[in-house]
């Protein structure tokens, strides 16, 4: 052994006398050998998980595990939904198209009722020589069984896509322990990890890597974790990891000033929780509560996906493995006096995204203006696969390689009104979210004549928690006119 650790010593400096490489061009060296082989992909969903983490700067929330994949990637610090609904995004993010292209907005309606023939993301890796999986939520799953997720997609039937939010029941051999959060739509028992979804999600994905270290073909594989959507109940370990006095009331819990009515909703996800209640709202420390249950079911998500990262380092996978982590929008704990998503708030629209290659230097973050729909070509071009030509978004390799540069100078998010209409029913109204560097701006249109009829204005250099609806001020209207441009542009 000593012998043999002689000679690559020998070889190594042979090379760099002998071409005059360096330590760096010899590294570049190893690297491109590894990029010879397809790499593999390991794609995580995560519901509803906004982007406060610790990696996000939150000096609360303890993610250690989603941290560390931080610190082997880059971090996308400006990333954005298509809409802040699951369907409508999960759909946009793995077609590659607009919820506006797709004609969807409503969540019982599967993209395949409109295009029939389009090629998802996970279809594009499957049709050229990948191993596709899906476990737990990838694409929705409500009222969308006929179509098994998209069987197309996947190499295998998916596993444990087929469950509902709300029935998240413990599964425990043992008498069910009490239940001790006290609040409606939250749980608080002593059970192990494994009694709830993402505990099993999380096996289930372990057991995938195994037979795929077996395999001889590249793998696409996709794990969906059902936390930290609501109700949230996390095994009583996460809620012990925080102090209950260091949970905070939410900083600007009043809507925006001078907000169009338009732009709130009922917050009907939580607040149907208090229907039988005194209070039709949360009080004050039911809302402290709220959020303590929402940070444990952060905390005990992403313990289940360092179980699932720690085994592809384990089988010796990682070194050949993409993998990206990313939310389907983000989330209103009693911000704006909002509960859950269906806004186009900065913390609905506003994602978590992280991507980890082989082949790039981790520790790095980007203010690159991003969306979820870049995924698609971002992947396809990684992987050097053929993408669809109608692709909407744009590939982010350019922004792996220089976290300064950009791809894009806005992002552009969408939300109907009412904030869930029926299935295959168009809006009444629809709102169209446009954020650039320093703004965000609304235009709210009548679905069928396109007029305006009300328009929302933040200004996130000196307003950054959109407590201000400046849109219909001198300055507003000024700046209205130079950000059309980024608009006509899109259009």
């Amino acid at each position: 052994m000593l012998r043999s650790f002689f000679s690559q010593r020998v070889l190594a400096v042979a090379l760099i006398l002998f071409f005059g490489l360096t330590a760096d061009a010899l590294a570049e060296m190893a690297t491109a050998s590894k990029r010879d082989k397809k790499p593999n992909v390991l794609f995580i969903a995560v519901d509803d998980l906004r982007a406060e983490l610790g990696c996000y700067g939150s000096p609360i929330v303890k993610s250690p595990n989603i941290d560390a994949l931080a610190s082997r990637g880059t971090l996308f610090q400006r990333a954005y939904c298509q809409q802040a609904v699951c369907n409508p995004s999960r759909a946009s993010l793995l077609t590659g198209l607009r919820p506006e292209t797709l004609g969807i907005w409503d969540l019982p309606t599967h993209f395949r009722e409109r295009q029939p023939d389009i090629v998802t993301l996970p279809q594009l890796f499957k049709q050229n020589g990948y191993f596709t999986q899906n476990i737990g939520k990838i694409f929705h799953n409500w009222r969308q069984d006929d179509f098994r997720g998209d069987a197309p997609s996947w190499s295998v039937s998916a596993e444990m896509h087929y469950a509902s939010h709300g029935s998240d029941a413990a599964q425990v051999v043992k008498p069910l322990p009490e239940d001790t959060s006290g609040v409606p739509r939250t749980e608080k028992r002593d059970v192990p990890d494994e009694a709830y979804f993402d505990g099993r999600v999380a096996r289930k994905a372990i057991e995938a890597l195994r037979d795929r270290k077996q395999g001889r073909k590249p793998f696409f594989l996709a794990v969906g974790f059902w936390k930290p959507h609501a109700p949230f109940n996390a095994p009583a370990k996460y809620w012990d990891l925080y102090e209950p006095k260091s949970i905070e009331l939410p900083k600007n819990p009043y809507s925006p000033k001078d907000v169009p009515d338009i732009a709130m909703h009922d917050s009907r996800e939580i607040l149907r929780g208090f229907k039988d209640r005194p209070e039709s709202r949360p009080t004050p420390a039911d809302t402290l509560v709220l959020r303590h249950g929402y940070y444990a079911a952060t905390s005990y998500v992403d313990a289940m996906i360092g179980r699932v990262l720690d085994e592809l380092l384990n089988l010796e996978l990682s070194e050949n493995t993409i993998v990206v982590l990313w939310s389907d929008h983000g989330f209103h704990l009693g911000e704006h006096s909002l509960w859950a998503k269906t806004s186009n708030f900065e913390l609905d629209a506003r994602v978590p995204l992280i991507i980890s290659t082989p082949w790039h230097k981790g520790g790095k973050q980007s203010q690159s203006l991003v969306e979820l729909l870049d995924l698609y070509p971002t992947l396809a071009d990684l992987c050097d696969l053929p993408p669809p030509t109608d692709l909407e978004g744009k590939s982010l390799r350019r922004v792996l390689d220089d976290p300064k540069s950009t791809v894009k100078q806005a992002a552009f998010t969408c939300h109907p009104r009412p904030a869930y209409p029926s299935a295959g029913k168009a809006p009444d109204a629809m709102g169209y979210s446009m954020r650039t560097e320093r703004y965000r701006f609304t235009q709210w249109r009548d679905f069928q004549t396109e007029e305006v009829i009300a328009m929302e204005l933040y200004d996130h250099e000196s307003d950054p928690d959109e407590t201000v609806n400046i849109a219909n001020s001198e300055k507003g209207q000024e700046i209205q006119k130079k950000l059309s441009r980024h608009w006509n542009a899109e259009e």
